[in-house]
């Protein structure tokens, strides 16, 4: 498919960044599954790259890009089955709080680690009682003499053991609308108080470090407010239709990759002597998978132009979101199916496609929460 978004530049990103992947990435990956992470000395070896926050300006030492280039960063990570590495959770998901939120104080103390993979960043929202109920939230900040006292906890916050700084959500009042009484703060890992749980097990991103975290006491000082105080919800919905976007373009990416795959494997693969390639059935599922891929990945290329214009796009990235997980995760499946026995085998990349695009339908808001936006939107 033809995407008219990209000029030649970006062209050239792709294929230098796709390098990148294959030389440095793949072929440790699975180490890095056994693992549970991703080695510290990776992030710096991307932030000296210039693959880590390549929108920040060049006054803090950024490139000062367009946000197409953090796309096909993204894009790539997918597309390749390496989609557990989280550099676009810091580059589209976490970041984008700095560059609106931050004082310039703040920018200044921050950015530049951010660019040089010396910072590792997470976003702290999700709690064990309360899900996508972002409004929920139960972890409480004080204000004490100069210092946030912060008391709480945090669950399934990815880059949990590697990062650095979290931006937290928290509860700084208690008004009628628990919406209105949300506060963000960024809290640095050697904070006193500040601990991390155990490296979560989970059924598929095996390469993503995915933690409890939890305050007893935890200070930060005053100027750690991330923006206005009790203005977190709001900044935080803010910031959430990027995020969902960018959930959206990994997602299209990362089944675009698993068909790839499939595609080799049946012009190869014999059975009763002859490609599976041949076979019609086979055939016409790979024709209804690439036509759901670039059908959404029209939806996309769409949106995308109009996110970077500032547009209001809630209920169109709510659709983008869950439509795209939805296909991802049905390609995943139809694919590794027509792998056979084979597919269920960890040696091939395919199975690892199939794990990793589970989460998809649940992280970033569930897919039934984005369905309840949209009809919100829908005015019923």
């Amino acid at each position: 498919m033809e995407r008219t978004l990209f000029q030649e530049e970006h062209s050239l990103l792709r294929s230098t960044f796709c390098e990148y992947i294959k030389k440095s990435i793949l072929p440790d990956y699975p180490k890095w599954e056994k693992e549970g992470q991703v080695p510290r000395e990776m992030w710096l070896d991307a932030g000296n790259q210039g693959w880590l926050c390549p929108t920040a300006k060049q006054e803090y030492g950024g490139l000062g890009a367009e946000l197409l280039h953090s796309v096909v960063i993204a894009e790539e990570l997918s597309y390749q089955g390496t989609p557990g590495f989280f550099i676009s959770l810091h580059n589209d998901i976490v970041f984008p709080y700095l560059e609106q939120f931050a004082n310039e104080s703040q920018l200044r103390r921050w950015v530049p680690g951010c660019i040089s993979g010396k910072t590792v960043l997470a976003l702290a929202m999700t709690e064990p009682g309360h899900g996508s109920d972002l409004g929920r939230i139960e972890t409480r900040a004080v204000l004490k003499n100069g210092e946030y006292v912060i008391n709480g906890s945090k669950i399934f916050i990815s880059n949990g053991q590697l990062a650095d700084l979290f931006i937290v959500a928290v509860r700084t009042s208690s008004p009628e609308r628990p919406h209105d009484g949300i506060s963000l703060l960024l809290v640095p890992s050697d904070s006193p108080g500040f601990a991390r749980g155990r490296n979560l097990e989970k059924i598929g991103l095996h390469v993503q470090d995915t933690s409890e975290i939890f305050f007893d006491d935890c200070r930060v000082p005053e100027e750690n407010l991330l923006g206005e105080e009790n203005r977190g919800f709001a900044q935080m919905m803010q910031n959430l239709q990027q995020e969902r976007l960018f959930l959206a373009i990994g997602a299209v990416a990362h089944a675009s990759g698993a068909l790839q795959h499939t595609l080799d494997y049946v012009k190869s693969r014999k059975a009763f002597g002859k490609e599976l390639s041949r076979f019609q059935h086979i055939r016409f599922e790979l024709a209804e998978m690439a036509t759901k891929i670039q059908v959404t990945q029209s939806f996309i290329d769409d949106l995308i132009p109009r996110h970077m214009r500032g547009e209001e796009l809630t209920r169109e990235v709510s659709m983008a979101k869950y439509w795209a997980s939805d296909v991802e995760f049905e390609v995943c499946d139809r694919c590794l199916q027509l792998f056979g026995g084979y597919g269920y085998m960890s040696e091939y990349p395919i199975s690892r496609y199939f794990l990793d695009a589970r989460v998809q339908r649940i992280y970033g808001g569930t897919n039934e929460i984005m369905k309840e936006l949209i009809a919100r939107q829908l005015g019923i």
